[in-house]
């Protein structure tokens, strides 16, 4: 046994985190039955950045909750991967180098890229490799951030969803998907974010409120009178198909089925009805242009307008006239133009004809934007990538729901959250976007003879010959110099959304086809720890890959952590500005202590950075130290009567404890094993966290205060001696291996000075591990620490120090309490320095201390 002299936090997660790599601590072993492995489908951070305290915040409740399943004796599966395909990572590398990707652009094998500003053209392939190189730095700088909060994943199991496994698994999955008819193509009107220049899907929608202007048009009737409607987006009036009113209105019934004519630009368009038209939102008449909002493409399908795109990819208006207009005057004031820039125009252009009713007015209302844009979404029509998820299959739908109620929620009420978004489903899931750095479909089509692309047929890549890059390499049956060529084949150019990959992350980590062995003790998994924002994405997109391809459930579990606000209350985000990175909390606190404000939170709980609590958590991560230090210098890690190593954690430990007060602890001790256990198996860390420290507390400063002058054996017998020693050496290896899920550091440092192993690997405390030779009453610890409590309390408020004498120590109570302290007497008059106790039997409990 060594104990330092002086025991300190400070070092010791560079320490035991070199240790625990070193010996494998927590490197699953791949023979164990699925019966034993506990197996996590760990969330993939995205890595585009410094990561923030919100992110170790979730990890670290999911940490403890693995740990806890690894001591009961659970081989835990715990992967870890980084996120670093999609846009993220290319806006980061963009804005980093000040590069942009040009796939025209030839390659440079030697170029160098410094970090700047500016927008410098480069190739698809220099693009690639920069957003592979700077991913590579920015995961060693994530993995130092988790290492140093002590998570313990095995880091042999490394992923990223850009790397070969991953690459292969999801263009499995996708031709998969395709070959059973779950996947298609179609050309749609699509949401756009115009500088990013690709589609989005609905999971990754978000309303922000803005400002913006709404004007009444006159359009002519038939008649020759005025029809006003009221509009935001003016500037779409060229791409105007029809007006649309409330059914049964009768303000409108006369110009049902009437055509009229737009201002400005003189297009016939019909009046029709249509029973989202909102009688009471401007005048009651809604222009329907293709395509001003998601409203619109419902109308222009549902009602089967025509199409009129005005508006390009780039966010601008065509440079040349659509054929449909015939004035051309009225166009030029907006070809070429953005979005603001033609909405200004065409007002000016508007009140300059007359057609603009009263004044233009301010108005605030909520419009989209991709979650990580910077510019309201637009509506353009595009050939896209789908996955069928029941936003039109009734029969698929029902069935998602009820996977949802088969999985279990932590908390229950996010299961609310899933359901209203599988019954809110509007669109199939879009799957491709128009960008580089991500996994490419495996899929290219024929060039005719004409040098037209044939879309409609697809040639697929060969499963065994995964992963492929269609814009390099060649498909079955044609030669490279065929690219682009008639009578040849072109790639398809896009690539998968990243939560395409990323809802994959089962059977990428359990070996899905590449390892059969692997993915039978592993899949389905046992636990899905995440975010709640992302329900709609990572989780409900990854139940229904799992649904489509296997039939099952991909985890028995599902477990969420709350949000972190800032000081305001507000939500921690990278777009708001408010974050905080973990490094300096850890410097300031240390691990230990960022690890228990995290765990103090409730599964779902919102939590805001609150450093007095992890003040708190250090104070108990010294404690630890000081206290195990305190107890094995009474002798308690030494052999008791039995021979036995004292506190090794088996029953035999027990035998030496045999009077009432020390008894008494244990069994107290025993039910905070079976609280603290039952909680981590609903998941409610926190919970098992509160009641061991609250006994940790208790146990420091009643009990080992009680029995300190008898654990030093000093005019006691030889026996009771003993009993304290064993009971001190019993309690401390449980407290350490109930804290060591909370505490890595510090537990692993305690353990270490008498422990063979590491507590990691120790077994979870029993009840059953403190069955000795009789018992005694669970009150006698509570009743003989509330009496030493009292006579604290008093040398406290007399100002003399606790080794000052007590003259005369009067206890009053029943006979149950009475008999309870009465057993601990003996070691009340030691600890308290009493001089005369008196135990009188009362209906009122009192304790009177007259100090000498």
């Amino acid at each position: 046994m060594t104990v330092p002299e002086r025991p300190a936090l400070e070092g010791l997660e560079s320490t035991w985190d070199a240790v625990w790599q070193r010996d494998g601590i927590y490197r699953f072993d791949g023979s164990a039955g699925r019966d034993r492995v506990y197996a996590i489908d760990t969330p993939p951070p995205t890595v585009s950045g410094q990561l923030h305290i919100g992110t170790v915040f979730g990890y670290v409740q999911v940490d403890a909750i693995a740990r806890f399943q690894r001591m009961r004796g659970r081989e835990v599966f715990y992967p870890i991967g980084w996120d670093d395909n999609g846009l993220p990572t290319e806006r980061r590398v963009q804005n980093l180098y000040g590069v942009q990707c040009d796939p025209a652009a030839a390659y440079e094998p030697d170029a160098v890229y410094e970090q700047g500003s500016g927008r410098r053209p480069i190739s698809r392939r220099n693009f690639l490799e920069l957003c592979q190189r700077q991913t590579a730095v920015d995961e060693r700088a994530f993995e130092s951030v988790f290492r140093g909060v002590g998570l313990s994943v095995d880091w042999s199991l490394v992923y990223t969803t850009i790397d070969e496994r991953s690459r292969r698994t999801a263009q499995r999955g996708f031709l998969r998907n395709l070959e059973r008819g779950e996947a298609y193509a179609a050309e749609a009107p699509t949401l756009w974010d115009v500088d990013f220049r690709t589609a989005i899907a609905q999971a990754e929608l978000e309303d922000r409120p803005v400002t913006g202007t709404a004007v009444r048009l006159a359009f002519s009737a038939p008649d020759g009178g005025v029809v006003e409607v009221e509009t935001t987006r003016p500037e779409l009036l060229p791409g105007c198909v029809a007006l649309v009113v409330p059914p049964g209105d009768e303000r409108f019934a006369e110009l049902i089925g009437a055509s009229v004519r737009t201002p400005l630009f003189e297009v016939a368009v019909p009046v029709l009805e249509h029973p989202l038209a909102d009688p009471a939102k401007g005048t009651g008449i809604a222009m329907v242009c293709t395509f001003g909002d998601t409203t619109d493409v419902v109308w222009w399908r549902e009602l089967r307008l025509p199409l009129r795109v005005i508006l390009g990819r780039d966010g601008r208006f065509r440079s040349d006239r659509p054929e449909w207009l015939v004035e051309q005057r009225a166009w030029e004031a907006l070809a070429g133009r953005s979005a603001t820039q033609a909405r200004r125009a065409v007002i000016e252009e508007l009140a300059a004809a007359g057609a603009l009713l009263g004044e233009p007015r301010q108005i605030a209302h909520d419009v989209k934007f991709y979650e990580k844009g910077d510019r309201p979404l637009e509506i353009v029509t595009s050939r896209q990538w789908y996955i069928s998820n029941g936003s039109r299959d009734v029969e698929r739908r029902d069935a998602l729901l009820r996977a949802g109620r088969e999985l279990g929620w932590t908390p229950d009420f996010m299961r609310v959250r899933y359901e209203h978004w599988v019954q809110g489903l509007n669109t199939d899931w879009l799957v491709s976007r128009q960008r580089y750095f991500g996994v490419p479909f495996p899929v290219w089509y024929p060039v005719d003879a004409s040098g037209q692309t044939l879309w409609e047929e697809t040639i697929v890549a060969d499963e065994g010959v995964l992963p492929v890059d269609p814009q390099s390499e060649v498909p079955p049956g044609y030669q490279a110099a065929q690219r682009g060529q008639p009578g040849g084949f072109v790639g398809d150019p896009d690539i998968m959304d990243t939560w395409a990959t990323s809802s994959l992350t089962p059977q990428i980590v359990t070996g899905w086809e590449d390892d059969p062995e692997l993915f039978a003790r592993t899949f389905p998994m046992d636990l899905r720890p995440q975010g709640p924002e992302i329900i709609r994405t990572w989780l409900f997109s990854t139940l229904l890959r799992s649904q489509l391809e296997h039939g099952v459930l991909p985890w028995a579990q599902a477990e969420f952590n709350g949000w972190i606000l800032d000081p305001d209350r507000k939500k921690m985000s990278k777009s708001k500005g408010n974050l905080v990175t973990p490094a300096g909390l850890i410097q300031a606190h240390g691990a230990d202590a960022v690890r228990y404000w995290s765990c103090k939170a409730a599964p779902g709980v919102d939590t805001a950075v609150d450093e007095a609590q992890m003040k708190i958590g250090r104070r108990l991560a010294v404690k630890l130290l000081n206290a195990s230090k305190f107890v094995l210098g009474l002798g308690s890690g030494g052999a008791g009567a039995s021979g036995r190593p004292v506190g090794a954690g088996g029953v035999a430990d027990t035998i030496d404890v045999t009077q009432p007060l020390d008894l008494a602890m244990l069994a107290q001790l025993a039910a905070v094993i079976d609280e603290a256990t039952r909680a981590f198996e609903a998941y409610q860390y926190q919970q098992a966290l509160e009641r061991i420290e609250a006994f940790f507390w208790q146990f420091c400063d009643d009990y080992v205060e009680l029995v300190k002058s008898r654990a030093y054996g000093d005019g006691w017998p030889e026996t009771s001696a003993r009993s304290a020693r064993a009971a001190l050496s019993v309690a401390l290896s449980t407290v350490q291996r109930l804290l060591a899920p909370f505490l890595p550091f510090a537990a692993e440092e305690v353990w270490s000075w008498w422990q063979p192993g590491s507590v990691h690997r120790s077994a979870w405390p029993v009840a059953a591990e403190f069955d000795g030779p009789g018992g005694a009453p669970s009150e006698v610890f509570g009743a003989a620490a509330a009496v030493l409590r009292e006579i604290r309390k008093a040398k406290t408020m007399a100002r003399k120090g606790m080794r000052s004498e007590v003259r005369r120590l009067e206890i009053d109570g029943n006979a149950e309490h009475l008999a309870a302290v009465r057993a601990a007497a003996a070691d009340l008059r030691a600890a308290g320095s009493v001089q005369e106790m008196v135990l009188t039997e009362s209906g009122d409990d009192r304790v009177l201390v007259e100090l000498a």
